[in-house]
């Protein structure tokens, strides 16, 4: 991952994470599998079609397509500070699928990992098809009326500090893994947050259909996570 800016200015571009050459192992019976964020972001992806990439894309009945969104818009501004919390969120489910031996975490790392890639591509595709770049000098959540002074590498509300992720590499077992469900649950808070005001704001009815995917989601596996803490005598922070 590229480090981010200390200045806070503009949206860095991520590597993409492309290669899984790591199997995980199987859920055990009777323990929780973790297919269905992956399952949901397929949906959504078929729901969507490629011919529905750009906004208002032609019709049936042959009329013009519309005009893509400016770079301004809030399209554009939701497409690109979503992948870019995405892509936190992937990094840290690779932090602790090798800081942890718990099937059932790595399993949901693997879980976040896929889904979010998937999802990343979607918004970075999105863009692409509007002839708009991916990053932007603007601040994020600008879109949203509300810019993010950026600190310690974190650009975005519910991003984690750099100091706090150089904590999550310093653990191992159940205190990784505890440390990663806090501070993903934070992470999942505002990414729902954000793509809620983007359902609520936006005009682009493929995307509005992909951020309320991830509304739901998110709320799903924010209780999920919260459930997984209690079974390790801990609880969301503060």
């Amino acid at each position: 991952m590229t480090a981010a800016p200390a200045d806070g200015g503009g949206q860095p571009e991520f590597e993409e994470h492309v290669e899984f050459e790591e199997e995980l192992p199987a859920a055990p019976r009777g323990r929780r599998r973790f297919w269905w964020p992956a399952a949901l972001a397929a949906v959504v992806a078929l729901g969507l079609g490629v011919p529905a990439l750009v906004s208002g894309s032609t019709p049936a009945s042959g009329s013009p397509t519309a005009a893509a969104p400016a770079t301004d818009s809030a399209e554009a501004g939701f497409a690109r500070d979503m992948a870019t919390h995405h892509q936190q969120a992937i990094d840290m489910s690779f932090i602790i699928r090798d800081r942890t031996q718990s099937e059932e975490v790595r399993g949901f790392a693997f879980d976040i990992i896929n889904t979010q890639a998937n999802q990343r591509g979607m918004l970075m595709g999105f863009l692409d098809q509007w002839g708009l770049s991916q990053s932007t000098t603007a601040k994020p959540m600008t879109w949203m009326n509300h810019p993010y002074e950026a600190h310690d590498g974190s650009l975005m509300p519910g991003m984690a500090t750099n100091t706090e992720l150089d904590r999550l590499r310093s653990l191992s077992g159940q205190d990784a893994e505890v440390y990663y469900l806090q501070l993903m649950i934070k992470h999942h808070k505002a990414g729902a947050e954000m793509a809620q005001a983007y359902v609520d704001a936006g005009r682009n009815a493929p995307e509005k259909r992909l951020a309320q995917g991830m509304v739901d989601a998110q709320h799903a596996e924010i209780q999920l996570m919260t459930d997984m803490l209690a079974e390790r005598g801990a609880q969301p922070a503060a």
